[in-house]
């Protein structure tokens, strides 16, 4: 599987750098080629499920993934997400934590570990690579976008 980890240290109260990254609709206008749709009823919870679309045509797939930990940050303790990825191309994980950082402001680590089903595991580090500057460009935005 491949492995990446982010992490930022952003000017935003911990409530704030929650609703940011954890608001799914906006990761489809941070995250190229790609829609997202919570099929859910709100608020988010676990149970939530979330599919991102992602492609062009007929070269889209659907990457489901489903909310198994919710913990949002309060009163200055840490915010944890974990989701569990389910699709038939893409599986593995990804975790959101949102914790106290130096000055008041809020840090953020960002971890995934996924599989894209008939990718040889030769392209794992490939794939981390390129999952790091895609989503790493993805927090950016998010963060940095009331």
């Amino acid at each position: 599987m491949a492995a990446f980890q982010l992490q930022r240290t952003v000017p935003l109260p911990l409530d704030e750098a929650w609703r940011r990254l954890t608001t799914w609709s906006r990761h489809g206008e941070a995250v190229p080629l790609t829609r997202m749709t919570v099929t859910t009823s709100p608020p988010t919870g676990e149970g939530t499920r979330v599919v991102a679309r992602t492609g062009l045509g007929p070269l889209s797939f659907d990457d489901p993934m489903d909310v198994t930990v919710w913990r949002p940050p309060a009163d200055g303790s840490p915010g944890f997400c974990r989701l569990e990825k389910r699709g038939r191309v893409v599986t593995g994980w990804a975790e959101i934590e949102v914790r106290p950082g130096p000055g008041g402001r809020a840090r953020v680590l960002w971890r995934e570990d996924v599989r894209v089903r008939f990718l040889p595991s030769f392209c794992d580090a490939v794939l981390a690579g390129a999952g790091r500057r895609v989503f790493g460009r993805a927090v950016n935005r998010l963060l940095r976008q009331a």
